[in-house]
């Protein structure tokens, strides 16, 4: 009886296999971004964190060329209160004077992108930091995506993506891991949305696929009722979900750098919950996935 288990276990594992192996053959040698952001990325759990950053592990095992873009919010604000500054914010969006701006950088580069290559390490990947304004440039943040005038202090906006640079880590087996600061026209380092910086990225590798890891399964048409759970979404359908509200909020952003990915060149975008289990390996090497995809339509 122990061996007919064993047969029907190793068998289930074996189609299983199977059934990625069409995807593995087809994205073999395409370039995958993956923006790294949630409250996974805080969880004490680590195992939750380990199911990612092994999943990016795998991708990178069966050659697949992946970018990390991370995020870092949660832990920028914790080292500001620790600093004695106040984090404070304008219509969802970080505002950062000079003295915020050495701590966004100090936290993102020496704090965030360490722990995330960390992690990749000990999953047997080969993450290689890259502080984002060592590849990224940007101009000074002037409008919120409404076209309003801001003023968030040292805030940017990616104007210049140096594509060489990552090119030439990925070409020596490296899954290169960037921060969401850039340098700025006057050569100061600049906060950047981390989800922006994720599609100009994608968009400038011409990457085959942009993941955005969160903590929600996607987009919803019923919040928060995971049921409602839209599987493909067309660029054509977004504009009346923002008006109903299912896009709103820290969505919006996502949503509308993902549209400019898709029309610059980046074929799928996809929302999953980083939170489940191995949820980046299901949606890509599965035939249903486990998030929303946003296609041209």
């Amino acid at each position: 009886m122990s061996i007919d288990l064993n047969v029907a276990e190793v068998t289930a594992k074996a189609k299983v296999l199977l059934e990625a192996l069409p995807y593995i053959q087809d994205f073999r040698g395409s370039t995958f971004v993956v923006k790294y952001g949630g409250s996974f990325m805080e969880d004490p759990d680590l195992t939750v964190r380990a199911r990612v950053t092994s999943d990016i592990a795998f991708l990178s095992a069966v050659g697949i060329n992946v970018v990390v873009v991370h995020g870092g919010g949660k832990a920028i604000t914790k080292a500001m209160e620790e600093s004695g500054l106040k984090a404070t914010f304008s219509k969802g969006m970080r505002v950062t004077d000079e003295a915020a701006i050495a701590i966004v950088k100090k936290t993102l580069d020496e704090v965030v992108n360490r722990d995330v290559c960390e992690a990749l390490s000990l999953a047997k990947a080969r993450p290689k930091a890259l502080p984002g304004d060592t590849v990224l440039v940007c101009q000074k943040l002037e409008a919120d995506e409404e076209g309003n005038p801001v003023d968030l202090g040292f805030v940017g906006e990616v104007t210049e993506v140096k594509v060489k640079l990552i090119k030439k880590e990925i070409a020596d087996g490296f899954v290169p891991v960037i921060s969401p600061v850039a340098e700025g026209y006057d050569g100061k380092p600049y906060n950047v949305n981390a989800d922006v910086v994720a599609g100009r990225v994608a968009s400038a590798l011409r990457a085959r696929r942009l993941f955005y890891l969160s903590d929600v399964p996607g987009l919803l048409s019923a919040p928060p009722d995971p049921a409602s759970l839209i599987s493909t979404l067309k660029i054509s359908q977004i504009e009346e979900l923002k008006k109903t509200g299912v896009i709103d909020k820290g969505m919006r952003p996502k949503v509308a750098s993902a549209v400019r990915a898709l029309q610059e060149g980046v074929q799928r975008v996809h929302f999953i919950d980083g939170r489940m289990a191995h949820s980046l390996l299901l949606e890509i090497f599965t035939d249903k996935g486990t998030g929303t995809e946003i296609v041209h339509g």
